[in-house]
């Protein structure tokens, strides 16, 4: 009598299939559900699998096992002509801060359709050292919100820096709803949401998903139609600030956006840069959700883990590709990856043809 081999796994001799570490990697990081919760539907069903065994496949999983596809990602995503970069709170209980302290997520967006790349990296600092971490070697366009130190980052590296539209037009929203509703639909600030509603406007034929457009025709466009916008908006700006209240909401929209401006008007030179920063945002989203339910990483060693899972997870979805099944196609086929083109086979865009 003979036995056919076992397959290679993750974690050998346990009940850690690829298909079960897929489902609670989904649970987790595309569903929000915490372990704990999750333990409870597992008794339920009969199954005894504790939460602190499921906590320790997390942190294998995400700080060992896909730490190379998560670097073949950010070499790609390095090599391209944009990122987007944001950042958001996240609390730590075992670390060198203080259990209450903030430590930071910082997300990255690239890529082209159908190559898209979604990157979470942890750091308990929001400091401009981190910037120069993550960024180190980039030579493209970054496009962020009005935080300093990314605007000190591209200065010494010499980066085209893009702002957002979409902050500008937050801010000038607060100043019209903080507005008497019997003023509002004359207000300042609704007169600047409308040149604003303008330039959207030009800009919704300009990324059209079906109908790939060059960046070159971006700038062509946008030098008839677009810039006579910018210049009625800035002259408005300039000739408002000195009127209005500087502490006011519409006075920090208005200051805020005349600081901005170098970098907001950058969408007229390059065409690859686009109105907003709403891709980084959206991309950060999901975390920000799931961060309701789960609450805190308990250690330094769970919050890098769970960054390279929400990348591999977001990076997937970005592409159009079920992160259940992929994550099932990966964790199975992650053991047999030894080179960096088997890897590269691993990628979202790569494997998607697997779930046609």
């Amino acid at each position: 009598m003979s036995i056919a081999p076992v397959p290679t796994q993750l974690f050998p001799k346990s009940l850690a299939t690829p298909s079960l570490l897929a489902h609670i990697v989904t649970a987790k990081f595309v569903d929000g559900l915490p372990l704990y919760r999750q333990e409870s539907q597992f008794e339920r069903l009969g199954v005894e699998l504790g939460r602190a065994t499921m906590a320790g496949w997390m942190i294998w999983l995400g700080g060992t096992h896909v730490v190379p596809l998560v670097n073949l990602l950010n070499e790609h995503m390095l090599e391209g002509p944009l990122i987007h970069c944001d950042e958001t709170h996240l609390q730590v209980l075992k670390s060198d801060k203080a259990p209450t302290a903030d430590h930071w997520m910082w997300v990255r967006a690239a890529g082209p359709p159908g190559r898209r790349i979604v990157l979470f990296d942890y750091d308990p600092s929001r400091g401009g050292a981190v910037p120069k971490r993550l960024l180190e070697g980039y030579r493209g366009i970054l496009l962020t919100d009005g935080y300093e130190p990314y605007e000190a980052f591209a200065e010494s590296q010499r980066l085209v820096h893009a702002g957002c539209f979409a902050h500008v037009r937050r801010k000038f929203d607060e100043a019209r709803k903080a507005q008497p509703a019997e003023n509002a639909n004359g207000s300042h600030a609704r007169v600047a949401l409308e040149m604003i509603r303008e330039l959207y406007l030009v800009e919704r034929a300009l990324w059209d998903r079906d109908q790939p457009i060059n960046p070159e025709h971006r700038v062509r466009v946008r030098a008839e139609l677009s810039a006579p916008i910018v210049t009625k908006f800035h002259a408005w700006l300039e000739g408002l600030a000195p009127k209005v209240l500087p502490q006011s909401l519409l006075g920090k929209a208005i200051h805020y956006t005349l600081g901005q401006w170098p970098k907001l008007i950058r969408f007229l030179e390059y065409g690859d840069i686009p109105l907003d920063n709403n891709r980084c945002e959206n991309a950060i989203r999901p975390f920000v959700v799931g961060r309701k339910g789960w609450l805190f990483s308990d250690t330094v060693k769970g919050a890098i883990a769970s960054a390279n899972l929400f990348s591999i997870v977001e990076t997937a979805k970005a592409n159009g590709v079920e992160p259940h099944a992929y994550l099932s196609l990966l964790f199975a086929q992650l053991p047999y990856a030894k080179t960096v083109e088997d890897f590269e086979t691993l990628l979202p865009w790569n494997v998607k043809a697997a779930f046609r």
